[in-house]
């Protein structure tokens, strides 16, 4: 509790988020959108396929591959 108000002192927000909620956690969107929208379904056939195109859609975020989290 301490800790708490000290933060408030700062400044700080404080949000409480369930215990479990991948709807608000942006890497959850991140790989819902790389599993569902951006990986063809024949890479999962292959694991060093899958791999290859992994990396690609990473390294191509923001260029090639661009999703807004709000």
């Amino acid at each position: 509790k301490r800790r708490i108000e000290k933060w408030k002192e700062l400044d700080l927000y404080i949000y409480f988020l369930p215990p479990y909620s991948p709807e608000l956690n942006r890497i959850e969107i991140l790989w819902r959108f790389i599993k569902y929208k951006w990986l063809p379904l024949e890479t999962f056939l292959n694991f060093q396929k899958l791999k290859e195109k992994l990396k690609e859609i990473l390294q191509a975020i923001g260029y090639k591959y661009g999703i807004n989290f709000y």
